[in-house]
């Protein structure tokens, strides 16, 4: 995930993470169709044919992710208004200090509630 963040600078990056009993396995990198540095979104086509590899390895979508190039790493208001995945982890990137910032969510309507994490 780092990697592909840091190869998208300056827009953001964004992806899936698929795997089973909520622990993520699979890394799906997605084109950021905006080429943004400050949003993401994904082309709907690509997530069909991803979420049909997901179901073919058994797996389910686990988690969303994107970079902030600039800021931090907690949800934009934009990042909320378009969370439509309440059953899934969202982690943001933050590339703006000196070490990349990891923090992960789950949004449900407009709050974003912070949940812990453990990278393997």
């Amino acid at each position: 995930m780092l990697n592909h963040c840091l190869a998208e600078q300056p827009f953001e990056a964004c992806g899936l993470l698929s795997g089973k009993y909520g622990r993520a396995e699979t890394l799906w990198k997605m084109a950021n169709v905006d080429r943004s540095p400050d949003s993401f979104a994904m082309d709907s086509r690509q997530i069909q044919q991803v979420f049909h590899l997901i179901s073919k390895r058994g797996e389910q979508l686990v988690g969303i992710y994107h970079s902030h190039p600039t800021a931090p790493p907690y949800p934009s208001m934009e990042d909320i208004a378009y969370a439509s995945y309440t059953n899934v982890a969202y982690l943001i990137l933050s590339l703006a200090g000196t070490q990349p910032a990891l923090r992960c969510f789950n949004i449900r309507g407009i709050h974003a509630i912070p949940q812990r994490f453990v990278l393997f």
